[in-house]
Formats: structure tokens, sequence, C-alpha cells
């Protein structure tokens, strides 16, 4: 992880460095000073290259003078407009653009928000590297360091460790996601899970024979299959008020899915190392509210599982009975993850009674279709919820989109010898017709379902963001927690 100080508002006297600058021409004493100590060449460049402080703009000037080797006009649009948002994005792009320097600053120059812009920062020059043996690409990836220049450093230092804690859950589910799926196996991503007891988690691991004897038998269905061994992993923080009623998060944790007998078609299988991400998130999640000592009580379960192709794998046309009682008819074993929350939704309603529940998986191909990969799709049986969950994405950028559901959707997922089918009637709806499924398991619990299939993984980065696995979810739901259920 990025290391970060805070330091005032002085110009480096070496080493690259990336101003913020709003919109107008109205610049911080900061850019006149900067501009005025290299002789003009950081005005000069920026109306040349048409510079404006637009947001997510970039000009950079290579050994402009003063020292300096380089100097990354980062635009941030309107001043009076820039939020924790916008400042982490700006972030996200200065780090983005310094990631070869050894040595860099960037200055907030008189805008606020300057422990957000570290957050952006820390996000932004996250590389990872574990398996090069010869780290080529870690030529672009020097940046280790960063001082950020602000004129509030109090303010910033104070922010700073409950931004870092945010950080450092992203980070940990960024990791989970991008590791291979022969390294991180049900047993391992369970093991890693444990080491969080150090912030302060309470942490139970329930094995094949535990989940046995809570009935998971449309968990333990998807993993009969595999030689890798199913679990089930439940975190706790009790932050809040004394035996107060938890917020619940859970998370699928498929850490490969070939589809099972239904198998996948081979191109593009070597993604599905990443249909953990939502177990991820809410590890990530959990870490982060531990970390910054969050006032909530919250419990995250994750049920973790391999679906492969072996001789006692589950067969289309099965029927198996979940922890609830209700039985479900197979007819796709590729629509394995509402397997795996069904029983794991209800666990979590009949041990902690929670407020509410929010899970989250990379569910559906058909939300990608839906919504691409700009949002989430966001499935609910309560309303209040639901706004609540949508406006925390929209003060993230974790974008959520709500989507219908209804009686005629629930109707597709009859089934003619058993209580249901895990899909629906053909490939419409597709994601409607899982969150269907899945609401069956909740009761009158206030519950959401949050597809994250199209945002978990970038193929191309962009807004300072790196290529690979996001970390979606994290601070969305961080920001929910904070905003909606912790004490003033």
């Amino acid at each position: 992880m990025l290391h970060v100080t805070f330091a005032p508002e002085n110009l480096p006297q070496n080493g690259a460095l990336a101003l913020l600058v709003a919109e107008g021409q109205d610049h911080s004493s900061f850019y006149k000073a900067l501009d005025d100590a290299t002789g003009g060449a950081i005005s000069r460049a920026a109306k040349a290259d048409g510079f404006s402080g637009k947001e997510g703009r970039v000009t950079t000037i290579l050994a402009p003078g003063a020292g300096l080797d380089r100097v990354v006009l980062v635009g941030v649009g309107a001043k009076d407009a820039f939020g924790p948002k916008e400042a982490e994005n700006a972030g996200g792009v200065a780090a983005s653009a310094l990631l070869k320097a050894e040595k860099a600053s960037v200055a907030v120059a008189g805008l606020p928000h300057a422990a957000h812009v570290a957050l952006g920062a820390t996000l932004g020059a996250y590389h990872f590297g574990l398996y090069q043996s010869v780290p080529e690409d870690d030529k672009n990836h020097a940046l280790a360091k960063l001082d950020v220049l602000t004129s509030d450093v109090a303010q910033a230092d104070a922010a700073w460790p409950a931004q870092a804690a945010i950080a450092r859950g992203v980070i940990l589910t960024r990791d989970l996601v991008t590791e291979p799926a022969n390294v991180l196996t049900p047993i391992e991503f369970a093991e890693r899970i444990t080491t969080l007891r150090n912030l302060g988690l309470d942490i139970e691991v329930l094995d094949r024979t535990a989940m046995e004897k809570l009935g998971f038998g449309a968990l333990l269905g998807v993993a009969q299959g595999s030689e890798n061994e199913p679990r089930t992993v439940i975190m706790r923080w009790n932050g809040g008020v004394k035996d107060e009623a938890p917020i619940a998060f859970i998370g699928k944790g498929v850490t490969f899915d070939c589809g099972g007998i239904s198998i996948k078609p081979a191109a593009g299988m070597e993604e599905m190392k990443g249909d953990m991400a939502g177990a991820a998130t809410v590890t990530g999640l959990m870490a982060a509210l531990a970390g910054r000592k969050a006032q909530v009580n919250a419990v995250g379960i994750v049920g973790l599982v391999e679906n492969m192709v072996s001789g006692n794998a589950q067969r289309p046309g099965d029927v198996v009975r979940s922890a609830s009682g209700q039985t479900i008819e197979v007819l796709n074993t590729d629509a394995e993850g509402r397997l795996v929350l069904a029983d794991i939704l209800w666990y979590a309603r009949e041990r902690f009674a929670p407020k509410l529940m929010v899970d989250l998986a990379t569910l559906t191909g058909a939300i990608v279709v839906s919504l691409g990969h700009e949002y989430a799709g966001l499935f609910s049986n309560n309303d209040a919820l639901a706004a609540d969950l949508a406006q925390a994405g929209e003060a993230t950028g974790d974008l959520l989109w709500r989507m219908p559901m209804g009686k005629a959707y629930d109707a597709l997922i009859k089934s003619d010898i058993a209580d249901m089918k895990n899909i629906g009637g053909g490939r419409a709806g597709g994601s409607i017709t899982a969150a269907q499924f899945l609401k069956r398991f909740v009761g009158e619990t206030p519950w959401a379902h949050l597809d994250i299939a199209g945002t978990s993984w970038l193929a191309k980065g962009k807004n300072g963001q790196p290529k690979g696995a996001t970390g979606f979810g994290v601070r969305l739901l961080n920001t929910f927690v904070q905003t909606r259920h912790e004490k003033a």
C-alpha cells in the first residue's frame, strides 16, 4: 500500500509533482508560486495544451525547472463542486501520472478533502505483481511514497486513519479477486480471513461437517464436484450498542466457476477466478469497518466453494433441500451462486435477526447485458433501503441502478417437482429471476441484492483506477453504514 504523508504547501525541491487545478483563471497561490519558480513554464504549457482545469484533463510538463523532473497538471473541474468523490478521482489520476516517480508529491493547492485525495492516490497506485518473477512491469510502478501538500495538515492527519482503513479494505478486496484460483481455494480464502482477527473481528469458520448439520444442502450441492473443501466464514464487528441487532452483509464466494456439468465455454473461463468478488467485497468491508472502529454492529458472512466437474458433480435435474427447508430443482449447474447465497441468507436471518441484509454477487451475465460496466444491479424488497444504497453509490462513484421485481418474474422459477427451480424460463430477465430466487430466503427482513458481475473488474483502467479488480462496493457500503447506521 502506498505510504502517504501530509505536508504544508511548500514547493518541493526535486522529484515529480502533480498539481490539482480548478477550472477558471483564478489560480491558487501555489500555482502562481510554481509558475514563477519555473519562469512561466507552467502557464505556457497549460496555454499550449489548452489546459483549463476541466475535470479529468491532464497536462504533463517535463523538466520545467526549479529542480523538478516533471509537473503534472490535473484538472478537477469547478472548485465549488469539488467534493470527496471528485477528490478521490483527482488523487487517482494524479497517482496514475506519477507511477514511474521514485519521489513524488501531490499539491492539493488550497482545495479541501486532502485525505480523500490521498485515498484516491493510494487506490490509483495499486499494482498486483506478486507472481512476476522478473518484475519488468514494476519499472512502471516505482511510486511507493507520496507527499500530499495541503494548507491544513492537521485536518488531513486527523482524517487520514479512517480513509487509510478504507483503502486497506479496497486493496484487500482487489488482492483477493486477483489471486489465481489454484492459490485462493475456499480453505485458503477462509484462512486469510482469519488473519483479520488482529483488527478486532470475531471470526468463525464452518467446515463441511458443520454445514451438513445446519442443512446447507444448496451450498454443498455446488461444492460436491470439487476436491477443494467448502467453507462458510462469519465475521462479526461489535462496535455499536451492546445487543443491538446487526447489519448483515452476505457474499458469494465461488473461488472458481467452470459451470459444473453445464460447463461454460472455454473462451474467457479464466475470468471465473473472480466469481468470488462478492465475498471479497464483504471481507474488505468488514476489514474497513474494524480498521476505522465503526460505531455499528455488523456481521459479514461468505460462502466459499468451487464449482467443478467430476464424477461426483451436481447434475442438471437434481433436487436439493436448502437450509430453509425449501427444495430447489437444479436445472442449470452454472446458476450456482444463487444456491450458495440461498443457504447463507437464510442462516444470517435465522441466527442473527439482522436489521437488514445486503448481499453482493457476481451473479449473472444478464446484468452486464442490461447495465454494462458502469452500474451494478440493485434489487430490493424495501424502498428506503434501496434509496439509501443508491445515494451512497452516487456519493462514492460505485453506482447502482435499481431493477424491477414482481410476481410475474417470480412465477418464472416455479418448478413442477420442487418448491422452485434455479433458473427462469429462458434468457429474458435472467438477473431479475435470479433476484426473485434469492428473495425467497430472506423473509420479511429488509434486503438488497447487488449484482456486481459488470463492475468487479475493469478490462481497461479509467479515471485514475487501474485495470483489473476494482474493489467495487467497499466504499459504497462503508458510506452507507457511516451515513445511515452509525451514531452521530
